[in-house]
């Protein structure tokens, strides 16, 4: 980045940027789409315990990044339920500290939230200014550090995107490949709506929005705020899970299933501590606008995913 490019402040020809979350399935892929933009931080827990406030404030102190991507997040959902100090410490306080340090120095801040901020009820997609009303205590948690955010005065961009997965870690399509390959018979809720998002499409959104903020002809077109990160279409996890099981037959992923052995069954059948919203549908036309991309469908990102998947076994 040359020296006029002053939107990432401070003005620097190399950035250093901070990764929270580095390990996770999002935190990975961003570390790597990411690399070119400067030195990476990505700490693991051992060098940064995320829930210790003071250890954050003394790496903040440290390491002085100028640009913080926030994809760490307390994420078990069932679990928020149960363990709501470490949700809100991690989904809530985290977000407002790294928001107060971005604002005293004028730096940006991304940060990752969640379709679960809204009720989760109807059926059309929700927009960036929809009424807010989670259903759960993960979806507080997550609401409470959007809202200390947007209130912290710092320049911040929110992505709140929808069941995420990827090529590794733990997620939906890991375990749906895990247990295709053992079971012939699975049964899915078929009533929850939404589009999965691969965390790699989220790091790539995350690139191309950085690269806007960083062009004088295009910085403006991106404002701080709220926009929704997923693919395009929608289905539901007995349909996500159906045509992972057909993309994988195709990449000749061992499987004892076919997408004919998966049952549709009802949210009710399938109780959790924590309560689920059926409609997942984010509407993704801000972000398109802004970024001036058409966002691919869902089915196109998924047979990527699992073709990366293949080919590294």
């Amino acid at each position: 980045m040359n020296s006029e490019h002053s939107h990432l402040t401070p003005l620097i020809s190399r950035l250093t940027i901070l990764i929270t979350g580095g390990n996770g399935q999002v935190g990975f892929e961003l570390r790597r789409q990411l690399a070119t933009l400067g030195e990476i931080l990505a700490p693991n827990r051992a060098k940064l315990d995320l829930a210790d406030t003071d250890a954050v404030s003394a790496y903040l102190d440290q390491h002085q990044p100028d640009l913080i991507v926030n994809a760490a997040a307390y994420t078990a959902v069932d679990n928020a339920e149960s363990d709501q100090a470490m949700a809100t410490r991690l989904n809530a306080e985290v977000p407002a500290q790294l928001a107060e340090y971005c604002q005293q120095r004028g730096s940006w801040l991304i940060h990752y939230s969640s379709d679960y901020v809204y009720n989760g009820e109807g059926i059309a997609p929700w927009q960036e200014n929809d009424a807010t009303g989670p259903c759960n205590a993960y979806g507080a948690t997550k609401l409470a550090g959007d809202e200390a955010v947007a209130n912290s005065g710092c320049k911040h961009l929110i992505f709140r995107t929808s069941w995420v997965y990827s090529a590794f870690g733990k997620s939906f399509l890991g375990t749906m490949l895990r247990l295709g390959a053992e079971r012939p018979a699975l049964s899915i809720v078929s009533d929850q709506m939404g589009a999965p998002t691969p965390a790699r499409l989220i790091a790539l959104v995350t690139q191309q929005a950085l690269a806007t903020l960083n062009n004088p002809k295009t910085a403006n077109d991106l404002a701080s705020g709220v926009y929704h990160l997923a693919p395009r279409g929608e289905t539901s996890w007995h349909g996500f899970a159906c045509e992972i099981f057909q993309v994988a037959k195709q990449a000749e992923l061992p499987l004892a299933i076919s997408p004919e052995g998966v049952s549709a069954i009802p949210t009710a059948d399938y109780p959790t501590p924590a309560a689920r919203p059926l409609n997942s549908r984010l509407a993704v036309e801000k972000l398109e606008a802004a970024l001036g991309i058409q966002m691919p469908t869902w089915q196109s990102q998924l047979a990527l995913t699992v073709e990366e998947i293949a080919s590294s076994r």
